[in-house]
């Protein structure tokens, strides 16, 4: 299955003025009215576009560099030329950073005004080349490429299913599964609008797709909002994205997040709306604001940033130290420490120096790599600790593996003591919605207390965020935590597995 994996789209399409469609003056208005009323159930917007075929790719690229914080192990793009004959999809995807699989003479090759992109690292499912997305299936009825950005939790009863069914494997992803399943229902269905509902209704888990054909392009978000998605506009484009910040590294004005259980179809007729599968139950991943999401992204009107802040503030407020300064973990840590230390009126500081071309230790794949990762990734800054009592501000603790490794290595730097603060709460519970958390065995928490904990790393003290300091950071907002608490918003069948 396809872990925290992360869809990004663009459509551009001719402004055909003899169709009679709008100008673009009222279409503008439209898009307008629609950022402050994202419930109204209608064709909400678009604009009718000059047609540029080459620079599709292009901007495809910026997007996925712009996301690759969330996967690092596979990336790909397909391209579609809306005016070329039907089935005129190009691809390129591969093992490596985005920068590695894309190079200038691939872009020219991706000749296209409609297209879809991925970044992928994986849960479950393997890190091959034959696992890398978007995914491109040839079927009856054309040509279907699908980007996913979660996990499924019913993926065993679908593939057994679709086996039975005939169908034939050729990854080890759910995201396979999802494609299988859209195809299925197409053949019975007028159009890819309808055969996806149809397919949700049968998938259970958090996920967030985007699906192309030659001619279309639909978003779809899960029912929980468990996984982010958003809308935005550059010019005569509309851009899809996992996060915000994606939409500001292509010139993109964001609009609005798609709504949990909204699905979105862009087509040459315009943008259309489809809210059938949406509830009144919400439940967006909290671990988004404490650690995955890029700081200067929004998702679902809460600010990243402001986020991390509250979150040192509750967490000073709840485990207040007797230390000199307060530092954070690279990078994901620093924000939270920042709000610790305006809560405690003590000094920040950066203890450590971070080489920017070591990828997040949390998604490498294997155990062996995070540790090796940890020890290239930072180094500490000797004089800014020697002789101080540090606290240290960290998003979590999973494993155990970095901060051990990182309190050592500040003693050893001349630290006297080292009081480890924790943004979230102790992971107690695997994740089956797309985090990397797959088993309790891999849980410190899960098999000792805080106590022990705060020994086996080395700490001189130990305090974890409170469960209940969550919901004060995001407002009214409704969030999943079954990683801490054990109440997963989709329940049955959580223990599946491919």
């Amino acid at each position: 299955m396809n872990g925290n994996r992360t869809c990004f789209l663009k459509i551009r399409a001719r402004r055909w003025r003899e169709k009679g469609w709008r100008k673009k003056d009222e279409d503008k208005d439209r898009v307008e009215s629609e950022k402050g009323n994202g419930s109204r159930r209608r064709v909400w917007c678009i604009w009718y576009l000059r047609y540029r075929r080459k620079r599709c790719s292009l901007l495809d690229l910026y997007g996925l560099c712009a996301l690759q914080h969330r996967g690092q192990e596979s990336c790909g793009i397909v391209v579609s030329d809306t005016r070329g004959e039907r089935g005129n999809i190009a691809y390129h995807k591969d093992q490596g950073l985005v920068s590695e699989v894309f190079k200038a003479d691939m872009l020219a090759s991706l000749h296209g005004n409609l297209g879809i992109g991925h970044v992928r690292y994986s849960t479950t499912g393997g890190s091959t080349r034959e696992n890398a997305q978007p995914l491109v299936l040839n079927y009856i009825k054309g040509t279907l490429a699908l980007a996913h950005n979660g996990n499924l939790i019913n993926a065993p009863e679908l593939k057994e299913e679709l086996v039975y069914g005939g169908a034939i494997f050729h990854t080890t992803t759910d995201s396979e599964m999802i494609a299988y399943c859209i195809a299925k229902e197409r053949v019975h269905t007028r159009n890819v609008e309808e055969a996806i509902p149809c397919t949700s209704r049968k998938i259970r888990g958090g996920y967030a797709l985007v699906v192309m054909s030659p001619r279309k392009l639909v978003a779809l978000r899960d029912p929980f909002g468990l996984k982010p998605l958003c809308i935005g506009k550059r010019g005569h484009a509309y851009v899809v994205a996992s996060e915000s910040c994606a939409l500001d590294a292509v010139g993109a004005e964001f609009i609005r997040d798609i709504e949990p259980g909204e699905m979105i179809a862009i087509t040459k007729d315009g943008i259309i709306s489809n809210k059938e599968l949406q509830q009144e139950k919400r439940a967006h991943c909290i671990f988004e604001y404490i650690y995955f999401a890029r700081l200067d992204s929004t998702m679902d009107g809460i600010g990243i940033y402001d986020a991390r802040i509250r979150l040192g503030r509750a967490l000073a407020k709840a485990w207040p130290a007797d230390a000199d300064l307060v530092t954070g973990v690279p990078e994901s840590g620093i924000t939270a420490a920042r709000g610790f230390a305006m809560e405690t009126g003590l000094p920040f500081e950066l203890a450590f120096y971070k080489n920017s071309y070591v990828g997040r230790t949390f998604i490498k794949p294997t155990q062996k790599e995070r540790r090796s990762s940890v020890r290239i990734k930072l180094n500490v800054l000797e004089p800014v600790v020697r002789g101080k009592r540090i606290v240290l501000v960290d998003d979590s603790i999973v494993r155990g593996t970095t901060m051990a490794n990182l309190i050592r290595m500040l003693k050893a730097a001349g630290a006297k003591e080292v009081h480890v603060r924790i943004s979230a709460p102790p992971f107690l519970y695997p994740c089956y919605y797309g985090t990397d958390v797959p088993s309790n065995d891999q849980l410190i928490a899960s098999e000792h207390t805080t106590e022990e904990i705060r020994t086996l790393i080395g700490a001189d003290s130990l305090g974890y965020m409170k469960i209940e300091d969550l919901q004060t950071v995001v407002g009214d907002l409704g969030i999943c935590k079954a990683c801490f608490d054990n109440q997963y918003p989709v329940s049955e069948g959580k223990e599946s597995r491919i």
